[in-house]
């Protein structure tokens, strides 16, 4: 287990830089998950760390030693694929041990260390099957056993859940959560969704085009986004943004040019009340929720999250109050302001 420190670091591919100047340290034990869009650059920085792409500039430290210029094999990580790498021909017994028995382990040590990480993932009654007769859960698990007997420096997930399906999501992310609270290892994990970001991280690296908007908690990032790119990528529903000058009453700081606000901050009120009026364009009823889509006129469409259901209904006109304490305001270069 140890830190990881990323200083100026920098990847062109020919003329074209995907990271530009990242600097980040990941603390000893830290669950750290890089986030962004298609083509941020999120998977580059990882397999950059990895050692699998050269660091254009820049250094690497893994603790107190430069790791820029070694390959992957002198690093000490473990690194979890989205697509699980497992060898067809071999029980699940010898997939976990393969990477102890390369290395040339003796016998009894191997079948130690593949106890233990089958005793960790709850793999023990699948050790004799073969890929082709595990779920998709079950050979990612598989997979990460692989990594967990080498008894890395650090674990590096790529996109681990992609492959998998919703139920199968959540009950990955549990045992993610889990193995992580019992190894106690420094983890770094990629991924698209933001469900998986929120729930699973100690801090979240927000990156677009190849640079880092911001970092910080999940509470953080959440309630406190640096730049309307954060507050907009962080939250499903996403946070409503309205132009200025459509929402005048609200008490406007000098350069605000955009007003945000999260849809569960967001009060219904009779037609003619609130801070702006509007129309119920949609309702998306999700059970313990529901989204009621609002075509507010120069404010745009507006989602406002109600708990459990409401008697609303598509054509009702009706008021939004927007409590002050939750609107964020952001300047022309889409920054915080006020």
């Amino acid at each position: 287990m140890s830190s990881i420190q990323l200083k100026g670091v920098e990847k062109w591919f020919g003329a074209a830089q995907v990271i530009k100047g990242v600097d980040l340290e990941i603390e000893e034990g830290e669950f750290v998950i890089f986030v962004g869009p298609s083509g941020c650059g999120k998977s580059t920085l990882l397999r950059m760390i990895a050692g699998l792409e050269e660091t254009s500039r820049g250094q690497i430290m893994i603790g107190d030693r430069d790791a820029t210029a070694e390959p992957p094999s002198k690093r000490g990580l473990a690194m979890v694929f989205q697509s699980y790498a497992l060898y067809p021909h071999m029980s699940v017994r010898d997939n976990v041990g393969f990477p102890l028995k390369s290395a040339g382990l003796p016998k009894a040590e191997v079948d130690a260390k593949v106890e233990e990480a089958a005793r960790v993932l709850k793999l023990d009654d699948y050790m004799g099957r073969r890929p082709k007769d595990l779920s998709g859960g079950q050979r990612q698990r598989v997979a990460i056993g692989r990594s967990i007997v080498r008894d890395p420096t650090a674990f590096l997930f790529d996109e681990p859940l992609s492959n998998l399906d919703a139920a199968l999501r959540v009950e990955m992310r549990y045992e993610i959560a889990k193995l992580h609270q019992t190894l106690k290892s420094t983890m770094i994990y990629v991924t698209h969704d933001q469900v998986e970001a929120m729930t699973l991280a100690d801090r979240i690296v927000v990156l677009e085009f190849g640079k880092i908007a911001q970092v910080g908690s999940p509470r953080e990032l959440y309630e406190k986004p640096a730049n309307l790119f954060v507050a907009q990528f962080i939250g499903s529903p996403r946070m409503n943004v309205m132009p200025a000058a459509a929402v005048p009453s609200v008490g406007l700081p000098d350069q605000a040019v955009s007003v945000g606000i999260r849809p569960e901050h967001i009060e219904l009120v009779e037609e003619g009340g609130g801070h702006i009026q509007g129309t119920v364009d949609v309702l998306e009823y999700l059970g313990a929720d529901t989204f009621v889509i609002i075509a507010c006129g120069d404010a745009g469409q507006i989602t406002v999250r109600i708990t459990g259901d409401t008697d609303l209904e598509p054509g009702t006109a009706v008021g939004l109050l927007f409590p002050l304490e939750n609107l964020h305001f952001f300047g022309a270069d889409g920054y915080v302001t006020g």
